[in-house]
Order: C-alpha cells, then sequence, then structure tokens
C-alpha cells in the first residue's frame, strides 16, 4: 500500500439511488472519501447506511448513480474492487469453535496468502490478542471479538475497509478498545468508512462527517464546520459533575486521561435562544 498522498478520492460516490419496491431507500448520495482518512457515514437505523454499504462492497447493485473504490466503478468492476475493499459488518463474523489464531490462519488461507501462520501471529500482536491467541473464539469479550474480525478484515492489507457500525451492542470499554484500532487503522494509512448511529463515535473518530437522513445527505463536512451551522455561543461558568462514563472508567481503572477527581469548574457553551 502506498504512502504517498494521493489526489484521487478513495471512495466517490454520486447520485446513488436504490429502492426497493415501492420504498425509495437512497435518494441521490453524493459524497468523497479521501484516501487515508476516517468518513463517518451518521444516520438512524433506516437512514440508509448498510444498503449504501452493500452497494459500495459489491453485494447490491445501485438503481442510478455511480460509485467508485480507488477508480473502479463497484458495478463494471466489482472484481477490481473486492481487490480493494474489506468489509466488517455489523456482528463479528468470528468462528467460535476456533481459536483467534485459527480464524485468522484461516482467512489467510482461503486468500491463498504464504505463512498464514506468520500473518496470524502478527496481526495478534498488532491488535493486543497475542494472549488470547490460543483461546477459542467463544471465551473472547465482546471487544475482543470485534478486534479479530476487524483483524480478520485486514488480510491481504486491502487499502479500504468499511465498517458498518461496529460498535453495536458493545460496552463502553469495548467501545473504546474499538475506537483505538479505528485511529490505529488510519495512522497506517488505510481509508475508513465507518458508519454510525452514535454522535460521540462520529465525533471521536471522524475526519468527517455526513449525516445521511432518510436516504439523502443533509450535511457534510468535517467537526469545525459543521458545529458553525449552529448558533454563535456565549461562554458562561458552571459547575460539572463527573459523567457516568468518568465514574465507569475510573472504577474498571482506564480513565484514559478523564478527569474523575470531583467537582470541577469548567467553560461550557450555552446556545443562544
Amino acid at each position: 500500500m502506498t504512502t504517498e498522498p494521493s489526489v484521487a478520492p478513495a471512495i466517490r460516490v454520486q447520485g446513488i439511488e436504490k429502492s426497493f419496491g415501492d420504498l425509495q431507500v437512497l435518494r441521490g448520495v453524493d459524497f468523497e472519501v479521501p484516501t487515508g482518512s476516517i468518513f463517518a457515514l451518521l444516520g438512524s437505523n433506516g437512514a440508509g447506511k448498510t444498503t449504501l454499504v452493500r452497494i459500495l462492497s459489491t453485494l447490491s447493485k445501485a438503481d442510478a448513480g455511480t460509485a467508485t473504490v480507488h477508480g473502479f466503478d463497484v458495478s463494471g468492476r466489482a472484481g477490481d474492487v473486492r481487490e480493494l475493499i474489506s468489509l466488517t459488518g455489523q456482528f463479528a463474523a468470528v468462528d467460535d469453535v476456533l481459536t483467534g489464531r485459527e480464524n485468522l490462519m484461516l482467512v489467510a488461507r482461503l486468500r491463498h496468502l504464504k505463512n498464514p501462520g506468520r500473518i496470524a501471529d502478527d496481526l495478534l500482536e498488532r491488535f493486543s490478542l497475542a494472549e488470547a491467541g490460543t483461546r477459542r473464539a467463544s471465551t473472547y469479550s465482546g471487544g475482543m471479538r470485534r478486534r479479530l474480525d476487524i483483524a480478520m478484515s485486514l488480510i491481504g492489507d486491502p487499502p479500504v475497509i468499511v465498517l458498518d457500525e461496529p460498535t453495536t451492542g458493545l460496552d463502553p470499554q469495548a467501545r473504546i478498545e474499538v475506537w483505538a484500532t479505528v485511529k490505529e487503522l488510519a495512522g497506517r494509512g488505510t481509508t475508513v468508512l465507518l458508519t454510525t448511529q452514535y454522535l460521540d463515535e462520529a465525533e471521536q473518530l471522524a475526519d468527517r462527517i455526513a449525516i445521511l437522513h432518510k436516504g439523502a445527505i443533509l450535511q457534510n463536512g468535517t467537526l469545525a464546520e459543521l458545529k458553525k451551522l449552529l448558533p454563535a455561543a456565549e461562554v458562561e461558568y458552571v459547575e460539572k459533575q463527573p459523567s457516568l462514563e468518568d465514574v465507569f472508567l475510573a472504577l474498571v481503572g482506564d480513565t484514559g486521561g478523564t478527569d474523575t477527581t470531583g467537582d470541577r469548574t469548567v467553560a461550557a457553551g450555552k446556545e443562544c435562544g
């Protein structure tokens, strides 16, 4: 995978439409994902996120419009697109009977790669699963299973990875583990398209965010650009109690640098009426 910047976007979506019978799910969707970035497609259930993901990953065909991955049309060049993209769905595609290492080796063998054992060991180390590598996946926590699932999707070094609601059903600590994994992927130059219904997830991870509602993109921009859409805020001083997340992470011993020492005075924004 090249580390040189690319002028062309990794993913380009133009005018994509999709209907199922009388139900129009996508209504002319347009966006571009820069190479090596994290792009969040933010929307509630039923917004059309998964349908769009299926189109981009060549599992479904659009009724109208075009979509390309590194210049290859997802419809006309589906084989080339599959070589470039890896999809991780909403539920971990892990074989519970196999160990973590065996899951990884199986995928490497299916992709006809040399040294599947070494590939598995490298990924177990990279995703902090080395100590659990010989355990059956059925014994893994939710966060471990999701990290293993993402590791499996990276076998073969695809330059683009699509994560369809990767933290659905995970507890707070497991979500943070997955967030760290996604950031690490982008840090290595992988382009990440992330679909999510969680506002904090998009805020924490994404370089750019597109808000998808009822099959159409309402807004698309950086977090700073999207915040400018709201009225200007005035600053007042308020006393802020620790949040439930602060308490949870303090109790489990992973504060992540969050101040949980008690009451503190902070500057908070208040929207003008």
